[in-house]
């Protein structure tokens, strides 16, 4: 049970990690004109995106200082993303293996 529910939340995680990066990747490209956002099937595979990633990207756009027109938002997303997978991995071990050492 815990080993499902371990790979599911794993899994879960991956996928908003490729989901961020998609995103970055997409406004990149609509910002220079090489995506048409004015085509119906980009405009809503944009929105997709969009309404995905942008709950989690807007807190950390809001704690950040301005850069000008540079967004490292989803590369701090991606960065706290990827410890709550290390956090994770290392509940998932102190679970299974019984250990009582600290997680952190």
């Amino acid at each position: 049970m815990i080993t499902t529910l371990h790979w599911f939340l794993d899994e879960l995680i991956s996928l908003y990690i490729w989901a961020v990066i998609l995103a970055a990747l997409f406004s990149m490209l609509a910002g220079f004109g090489v995506l048409d956002t004015r085509n119906r099937i980009v405009w809503s595979i944009g929105d997709f995106l969009f309404r995905v990633t942008e709950p989690a990207m807007r807190p950390i756009r809001n704690f950040l200082p301005s850069f000008g027109s540079i967004d490292i938002s989803p590369l701090i997303l991606l960065l706290l993303l990827q410890a709550l997978r290390m956090l994770l991995d290392q509940a998932y071990v102190a679970i299974v293996m019984n250990s009582l050492r600290p997680l952190l």
